[in-house]
């Protein structure tokens, strides 16, 4: 349900609707508008109904939500939600790239990288430290040694960190390095992992599982809000289905779905999205025309020894000229880069 205060509600007044709510047994979630001020009460459908805090001093109306997801729905937030990261605002005009290797492999090459993407306008730097794979015979990361390496990076280049966390007890190591969290598409649905990042105080991208629907991504991310932490940054990378020309079917479509439904920031990983360098270019200026707020891209100085997905990393000086690329994209479309 969504309690709405009327625009001389006093802050007496909000306190003790909040507290009302939380008799009743729901969980309260604040969200201060311009206008308005609304409160989202989340709890088992099982609860007494709110509608009597209709007559409540300082409440306009109790609505209920009809979708199954509540706080992450413009239901409960018409207006789309921006993200600041030190300083850089995701989910606004400007749109926001995030460009790095799969996998720190060593200082040098995660240095080299930072410096090229920064120069053609990245405003993130992704790399993995701890890395899911397939087959446990595969290079799983360098850990603690990884993320230093991206610390490093980040002090010579100054831009920011996105780097993935696998599981609840890596979550303080992974927030002492990254300035925005990473859920991979095989966590997507790891409801432990997702509880536990919405009680800390980082920003979390959760990229959409491999099998799942638009409706079990927005309860993913429900998680997370849930829990008190509403910087959440949703990323389409990919679906499996029938078709094995690509590493995965990129759903573009997921961009305006979701954005209908969701006031989230929405970005598109046109690398694991199709697996091949030569994709990634195309996509990425279909992800924004399609309304995407940010991209994450693969980039590597020599894809072919690379030790996890080199075939879909772009050389450096393929990802400068797709940025140029990108900006006449995004001037179409009314947005910056």
């Amino acid at each position: 349900m969504i309690v709405v205060m009327a625009s001389n509600a006093t802050e007496e007044q909000l306190k003790a609707v909040t507290e009302k709510i939380i008799e009743l047994g729901y969980k309260p979630h604040t969200i201060r508008g311009v206008e308005r001020t609304v409160i989202g009460a989340v709890g088992h459908e099982d609860k007494t109904p709110l509608y009597v805090l209709e007559q409540m001093p300082g409440v306009e109306s109790v609505i209920p939500i009809l979708k199954p997801w509540k706080l992450v729905g413009r239901e409960f937030k018409p207006e789309p939600t921006v993200i600041e990261v030190d300083g850089e605002k995701i989910g606004g005009e400007k749109i926001t790239v995030i460009a790095g290797p799969c996998s720190v492999e060593s200082e040098e090459q995660v240095i080299a990288v930072a410096e090229s993407v920064k120069s053609a306008g990245a405003a993130f730097l992704r790399g993995g430290a701890f890395k899911p794979r397939t087959s446990p015979y595969s290079f799983q990361g360098l850990g603690e040694e990884g993320l230093q390496m991206l610390k490093k990076a980040k002090e010579v280049t100054g831009l920011k960190i996105v780097t993935e966390v696998l599981s609840v007890t890596d979550i303080p190591l992974i927030a002492e390095y990254a300035d925005i969290i990473q859920v991979g598409a095989r966590n997507a649905q790891n409801y432990a992992l997702l509880n536990q990042l919405g009680k800390i105080d980082k920003p979390v991208l959760i990229k959409r599982g491999m099998a799942t629907t638009i409706k079990e991504y927005l309860m993913a991310a429900e998680y997370i809000v849930s829990q008190g932490n509403y910087n959440v940054i949703l990323c389409e990378r990919g679906i499996r289905t029938f078709e094995d020309s690509t590493r995965f079917t990129l759903d573009l479509s997921a961009v305006p779905l979701l954005k209908k439904y969701s006031h989230l920031p929405v970005f598109v990983d046109p690398s694991h999205g199709t697996g091949y360098w030569y994709l990634v270019s195309p996509m990425a200026k279909a992800a924004i025309a399609a309304g995407a707020d940010g991209l994450m891209i693969e980039v590597h100085p020599n894809p072919k020894e690379a030790l996890s997905d080199g075939m879909q990393s772009l050389k450096p000086e393929k990802f400068a000229v797709l940025m140029e690329e990108l900006r006449a994209i995004a001037t179409a479309v009314g947005r910056t880069l």
